[in-house]
């Protein structure tokens, strides 16, 4: 059956980083429609005839050039950012190239990932020699067809030219290329004869996104293909017992009511090791239509009866548990530095504060959903999805199936933030389409992604501090967390290395709600406590905010400590450019900052907050952003990708809370589930460090810093301090806001 998106890709285009027999190494990359608005494509390029240069590149007869992209595409821009590099060692002319995603190759290519703000981090070198070794082929081609040697001839904007000054443009030769042997230690070009990097291109989809053309999964179909909607226990501990379907068969478009739940007992039962799987044990129902709106209205018809497996929780026991966790002395030391002890035993002055935070769903625009198609022969899975390996290593143990039958083709996502690393949905899919031997695409609703999905835990930390002298002396930060705590290398994020005397450790209640990664794991949460946390330091010792951070970071530069994972020239750099930047220490009147800065990711982020008072409640009127990412490869897309990290961050923090009763969520849409309005969102100026580092990523470090720049300013403003997110919910209790 003929999709109505084209997913007709060659395998072999599909490769990752990979070392060829010459020793060459090249890495698959991809875009899809690459050019600037006012610059018009002359012809159609997708089109055109190419020809394949080698696994990652095609180039057509008259120089355009096609490149594929293994990684994910969830709004990060790696789609756009990823080719930008290869195209800039091609030499290339960006207008020229189109960009189309890759399918799942896990043969050739290597972590086909969205996560963990890694995809150019990873990649920057390999791409860089993909480019670099495909022009010195074409440029070798060249002279061999001119009889000359290839060291006098240069290559700029896809035209080779000999020292007699003819010239060959990059289709003339591509075939003849496409047969060389790879050579090997290419020259790189030097900074500052970017012409591709460090410049502004668009987003190579926004054609697609804003006229509405098939892209995202839900625009994915094939002819003969069912809607399938599924019918999961509403309170996470209970099961199915029993259902009646009898109105929903009713219901025109409807073709069955089937159950799904024995592949995934038999799947779990294997003991399948995967941190991307969050399964439940139980049945569930299933309907099977030609269209959503019958799927999902005869499912509303369905009468079913859930029983209890395991203790129905609510939120006031989570509460409970975290707290008691905190007083508790089961924990995991992650870090431990000199006698924290002994520090707080001599200190003059002791602080102590505890920050709390809840559960969180993903709330990505586009619900979840996949195509499966099982047959005797093949899987054909397509959707969104932010581990596409996982999806393939899960579906052939679901079915007992050779990975090799499996085929895994990306759709770009309406949202990711971490939900679509787990694979349940399209496990979901699967067995589904297995059962009923047809193709079929599981979509769901709203509803069903804030009730039955994977959330962000809710934590709380408890941070200690001991003053002797007007110095910190101590720090002692414990966190209690539901299902699992942040991982070992956030103990080592500042302020480690800066005080003498230093403790981090993690405990954990164990809940069968369903928890995972949420944009920024932890830290999403753990930058608010600690930089609220340390403003109140700055008070106490009667020092500026910032001058505190400046004056602690001196103590990493040129540590010793090689668990020590931020540096700190960079981070005090970034932080001396945001205090330049957001005018601290002399705001307008009546405007009230407060200040954050932050390391994840790699990446070094400080954040002001400008706050104003309208009739005594406090409006955020602007942020400004400095960020040390190494070399910024698209500034556009960078921009963007931190204005949406700082008002994701000031939504959640502001508004965002979660709750369960009985294992059942109290929030199903968005009428009572707060999010940041429009009206609300502040101006965002981002201004990057300069550097000729190698680059980092910038999905997620933009977040963790506002919500502590937020606070604090909110403190400026009103003398008021928060340890609760949502912010809105102790400002009502206060009666500052109504």
């Amino acid at each position: 059956m003929k999709p109505k998106i084209n997913t007709n890709f060659s395998r072999r285009n599909f490769l990752k980083t990979s070392v060829l027999a010459s020793g060459g190494l090249l890495i698959g990359f991809n875009f899809l429609q690459a050019c600037k608005p006012e610059a018009k494509m002359p012809v159609d390029i997708t089109s055109l005839n190419f020809n394949d240069f080698n696994a990652f590149i095609k180039i057509s007869d008259n120089g355009y050039v096609t490149i594929f992209s293994p990684n994910p595409e969830i709004g990060q821009g790696v789609k756009t950012s990823m080719p930008m590099i290869i195209a800039e060692e091609l030499d290339v002319e960006w207008r020229k190239v189109n960009v189309s995603q890759g399918v799942l190759d896990t043969k050739n290519f290597k972590r086909q990932v969205a996560g963990g703000s890694q995809s150019i981090r990873q990649s920057w070198s390999a791409l860089r020699q993909t480019g670099a070794t495909a022009k010195q082929m074409l440029i070798n081609a060249a002279a061999i067809k001119w009889n000359v040697d290839a060291k006098t001839c240069t290559a700029s904007k896809g035209i080779i030219t000999n020292a007699n000054g003819a010239t060959f443009g990059y289709g003339d030769v591509v075939k003849e290329a496409a047969l060389l042997e790879v050579p090997e230690n290419v020259k790189l070009k030097e900074l500052k004869d970017f012409t591709i990097i460090g410049k502004d291109a668009i987003n190579v989809d926004i054609d697609k996104i804003i006229t509405g053309k098939p892209l995202f999964g839900l625009d994915y179909k094939t002819e003969g293909m069912l809607y399938a909607s599924v019918l999961r226990p509403p309170s996470f501990g209970q099961v199915l017992a029993s259902f009646d379907a009898t109105k929903a068969k009713t219901i025109s478009g409807v073709i069955d009511v089937i159950t799904i739940g024995e592949k995934a007992r038999d799947f779990l039962a294997k003991g399948y090791v995967s941190w991307t799987v969050a399964l439940s044990e139980s049945d569930k129902i299933v309907v099977l239509a030609t269209s959503t709106w019958a799927a999902i209205k005869a499912k509303k018809t369905i009468k079913a009866v859930w029983k209890e497996a395991s203790k129905l929780e609510s939120t006031e026991l989570h509460h409970q548990k975290l707290i008691g966790a905190l007083d508790g002395k089961k924990s995991n030391v992650l870090r431990e530095d000199g006698n924290i002890n002994k520090a707080f035993k001599e200190a003059d002055t002791v602080l102590e504060k505890t920050y709390s935070s809840p559960f969180l769903p993903h709330n990505c625009m586009e619900p979840m959903n996949f195509y499966a198609n099982v047959t005797s022969d093949k899987i054909d899975l397509v959707g969104p999805t932010q581990t596409p390996s996982e999806v393939q290593k899960s579906v052939a143990v679901l079915l007992d199936r050779e990975k090799e039958d499996i085929s895994v083709t990306m759709t770009r996502m309406g949202g990711g933030f971490g939900r679509r690393l787990y694979a349940d949905f399209a496990i979901e899919a699967a067995e589904i389409s297995n059962k009923v031997k047809k193709p079929i695409k599981m979509v769901s609703t709203r509803e069903d992604d804030m009730t039955t999905g994977v959330y962000k835990p809710s934590v709380k930390y408890r941070i200690k501090a001991s003053l002797k002298n007007n110095t910190i002396t101590g720090y002692h930060l414990k966190e209690a967390a539901i299902n699992s705590g942040m991982y070992g290398s956030i103990s080592n994020f500042f302020p480690a290395g800066c005080i003498p005397n230093f403790k981090v450790e993690t405990a954990t209640y164990k809940s069968n709600i369903t928890t995972g990664a949420w944009r920024a794991p932890y830290t999403n949460f753990l930058a608010f406590a600690e930089q609220s946390f340390f403003d109140e330091l700055a008070m106490e010792l009667k020092i500026d905010p910032i001058q505190l951070r400046l004056d602690l970071l001196q103590n990493v530069i040129n540590t010793s400590d090689k668990k020590i994972q931020y540096s700190g020239e960079r981070m005090i750099n970034t932080i001396k450019l945001v205090r330049e930047k957001g005018n601290w220490g002399n705001p307008t009147q009546g405007v009230y900052q407060g200040f954050a800065a932050y390391y994840s990711h790699n990446t070094h982020v400080a954040e002001i907050a400008d706050i104003i008072l309208k009739e005594g409640i406090p409006v955020i009127q602007k942020v400004t952003v400095a960020v040390d990412c190494g070399i910024v490869v698209n500034p556009t897309g960078a921009k963007n990708q931190v204005e949406g990290g700082v008002l994701d961050g000031i939504g959640h923090a502001m508004f965002s809370d979660f709750s369960f009763k009985d294992g059942k969520p109290e929030y199903k849409n968005f009428d009572k589930y707060r999010l940041i309005r429009m009206q609300e969102t502040p101006k965002v100026d981002v201004y990057f460090v300069k550097s000729n580092l190698s680059p980092t990523g910038l999905g997620e470090p933009g977040l963790p810093p506002a919500g502590g720049a937020v606070a604090n300013a909110i403190h400026a403003a009103l003398g008021k301090r928060l340890y609760q997110q949502p912010f809105i919910n102790q400002l009502q209790k206060e009666r500052i806001l109504g």
